[in-house]
Parts: C-alpha cells; structure tokens; sequence
C-alpha cells in the first residue's frame, strides 16, 4: 500500500485539461516536495500520514533517472496499521557502485492470516459474510493476528558488463508475533458482533496444532548476506517502456545470528515490449519464483524478494504482488508469480516546469503455492483442503487501472483487481480469494 497526494492529482488535472501535448523538459538538480498522504488500500483501509521525497537529477544527463533520491514516510491505516519508511538511493556516491539502503517498521494488530500452502487452507467466506450481514458476531478476526515488523537492509550493485551486474547487501529483520489482541479488536463492537475471546483464531489453531512450532510462533531476529546477478537493458527505470530486467539472488539467514536460520533463493524476469513508440503503448510482464532450501520461519516467507531501495514487497496477494487476491492469501515455502500489463499512455502535457502523463492499463496477475509448509498436524476443519485433496492451482485476477505520471518518477497508480474464481459459483474456489479490491498506490507495479 503506497501514497496518493490528492491535491497534486486533482491540480494537475485541471491544468492537463488545457494544456497541449508537448516535448519534455530535461530535469536538473533538485526537486523536493513534503506531501499529504491520502490513500487507499483495501486490505488496510485508508491511509493518513505524511511523505517527503527528494530526487537529485544532477545536471540532467541522466534524466529521467535519476542520481540520488531520498524517501520518508510516516502514516497509518483506519484498519488499524502503522507504516514508518527511510529509503535512500546513491548511483554517485560510490564510483561504479549503486548504494541503497532502507529502514521499515509496520505495526499491525490484525494482520492477514489465511493459513499456509493456497487452496490446501479452506478460507470460510460464508461466515465471513453473514458477521457482515449481521447474522452472527463479525468472524474476520479469525483470519488475523498481531504482527510488528522492523526490516533495515543495505545493498550494493556494481557493473560487470554494460548490462550484466552483481548484487550484494546486508540485513537485519525483527519480527513480533502474537495472537490478536480482543479488546482492541471488539472496541466499540456491539455485544452481538463481537469475536468471542474464548474462540481461537487460526494463528492459535496452527500453533495448537505444531503446524507453526513454538520456537517460530512469537516471531524473532534474522539477519545475514545477500547476493546475486541482475541483467539490465530498461530505457529508464521509472515507467519503462523497453527493454529487460532480470534478477536472481540468494539469502542466508546466519546461523548464530538469526533465532530460525533459513535459505531462500529468487528468480526474477521483467520484459518491457514497445507495441507504439514514445511511451504510448506498452506490454510489460513479471515472471518470479521465490524458493527455500529445507524448511523456513513461517514469519520469512510472505514476501518477495528485492534488492534495492525498497523493502521485500509484502504478501502473495495485495497491490504490490497479485492484485484482487486477499493480502497473504498464498502463503508457502515455494510460490511462482506472473503479471501481465497493457500500458496505454493517452496524453502527455507540461504543466509549469513538470512532464505530465496520464495512462490506463489492463492487467492480469497470478500466484501458486508449488512447495507447501506440512499441515498434516491440523486435525480440525480448518485441514479440509478446498479442491478435496492436497493441491494448490493458480490464483488469476483480471483488472484496470489509471496512471498519472510526473517526471517519469513520481507516479500515482489507481487499480481495481478481480478474482476470477469470484466468477465460478458452482467451482470449490468460489469467493475463496476474496471478492476484489481497490488500491490507490505509488509507482508501477514493475
């Protein structure tokens, strides 16, 4: 879940609305704005804070990327989050080295929980519905738990070739788990919708079970190396329009250092096809798998990995991975992501010294579990299988979005994402994934 600057969107409009398509200016030096931050995200709810965002262009020669860029954050959600970001990006500081480094703390106190391996985990939308309804008390709070996560990395990437490259970095992440907090999810609640503080959620019933082990369930430190190749032939990196960027790297979290030391490795191909020059319309797909050697701390697995200024992008399920999917819905040691986008960018403008773009696209992302975690301890129903038998399939969305692009970095991004297993009533997988979502976010989704 990202930043949208109202203000900025709605101006920029308007002006867009009488100015004539014309030739980018080349950017230089700075370009600082503190920003309001109004957002939404279905899975959190609405967003509230504040970012600042610097970008150094240098003397332009590098234009649109840029040479340095620094990133604050600090918002919170109406669902109950808390979001604080540190993000910096130096390709100059260091000759013939790019440094990145970032800082995140979330706090959540009902964090998505839907159980491991995909459809192997039955995810009860029916009763889910009828505490919505008002048939029954609210039943979400069994889908959650209490997480807080503080995530610092540092990475390094360095020419081998003109395209091919080396990466290498650092990291150190603390994970906080526990069971939902009661009081804090029935506040306000009447006595009728409150979730009973004698039923168990599914967090408790997986550690009752030994499906999550005691020595992973309250969360813990993890730090250690990471490091890898990437091949990179993009005409610029904001909103790419040509060109290949593939990754693969590996992470080892250390013995000694790390309470559950575990190896993960992750693949990563991005392809960007001109359909019609000069940005107008552009094919752009994501091809990743995220693997683990053995076993793994269920709290490392619902993320994929990246390298650079960002943190690991969080839950298969949610804007930054498969749109329209419930965040975390796809939870496994192994899991192979596609999305597929059209980009049609309909007008370009100036509007006082900034380029302005607006676009839509067409999407369709979708995830698999292909290795799961061991369910056989679970004994409940919770261990029904959707499809009748141990198996994941493809979670597929379909969706559109609208794209408002400035200095081909700063890019405000709008999406609705539909399940297609909504559509299949007479399916086991019906509603199993959600009924879709909204997300008004920050940047392309690759």
């Amino acid at each position: 879940m990202k930043r949208l600057t109202v203000t900025l969107f709605l101006l920029s409009l308007s002006f867009g609305l009488l100015a004539q398509e014309s030739n980018q200016i080349v950017k230089t030096g700075y370009n600082f704005g503190p920003l309001p931050v109004v957002a939404f995200d279905a899975d959190k709810g609405l967003q509230l804070g504040a970012v600042v965002q610097l970008f150094n262009f240098g003397d332009g020669s590098n234009y649109p990327n840029y040479n340095s860029k620094l990133y604050l954050e600090a918002s919170f959600f109406t669902k109950g989050s808390q979001l604080y970001q540190l993000r910096y990006d130096n390709k100059t500081l260091i000759p013939n080295v790019r440094w990145s480094s970032s800082f995140r703390a979330t706090i959540d106190k009902a964090y998505d929980f839907y159980g491991f391996n995909g459809y192997e985990s039955y995810y009860d939308y029916a009763r889910i519905q009828d505490g919505k309804d008002g048939e029954s008390f609210i039943f979400s709070p069994f889908y959650r738990l209490a997480r807080n996560e503080f995530m610092f990395k540092s990475d390094f990437l360095g020419r081998i070739t003109d395209n091919l490259q080396w990466e290498a970095g650092i990291f150190a992440y603390y994970h906080k788990i526990g069971s939902i907090d009661y009081a804090s999810i029935n506040k306000n609640k009447k006595p009728e919708e409150a979730y009973p503080e004698d039923m168990p959620t599914l967090f408790d019933i997986y550690k009752q079970a030994g499906v999550i082990t005691e020595n992973e369930a309250e969360g813990g430190f993890s730090s250690g190396l990471r490091a890898g190749l990437v091949y990179d032939t993009r005409d610029k990196e904001g909103a790419p329009s040509s060109g290949i960027w593939a990754e693969g790297h590996f992470t080892a979290a250390i013995p000694g250092i790390s309470k559950n030391p575990y190896y993960r490795y992750s693949l990563t191909w991005r392809h960007y096809l001109p359909i019609v020059k000069q940005d107008k319309l552009t094919f752009a797909y994501r091809l990743n798998y995220e693997g683990t050697f053995g076993d793994a701390p269920f709290y490392a697995l619902p993320y994929m990995t990246v390298m650079g200024e960002k943190q690991d992008l969080e839950g298969l399920g949610g804007f930054n991975t498969v749109r329209g999917v419930m965040r975390s819905r796809v939870w496994g040691l192994d899991a192979a992501t596609y999305n597929l986008e059209f980009r049609w960018r309909f007008v370009k403008f100036l509007v006082g010294k900034q380029n302005i773009a607006l676009g839509l696209n067409l999407f369709s992302d979708g995830t698999m579990t292909t290795k799961g975690k061991d369910l056989s301890g679970l004994k409940s129903w919770v261990s029904t299988p959707v499809l009748g038998k141990e198996k994941d399939l493809p979670h597929v969305t379909l969706g559109a979005g609208f794209r408002f692009i400035m200095n081909e970095n700063f890019i405000i991004a709008v999406d609705y994402g539909m399940p297609l297993s909504h559509f299949m009533k007479n399916s086991p997988i019906y509603n199993q994934d959600g009924t879709g979502a909204f997300y008004v976010n920050l940047g392309y989704l690759f």
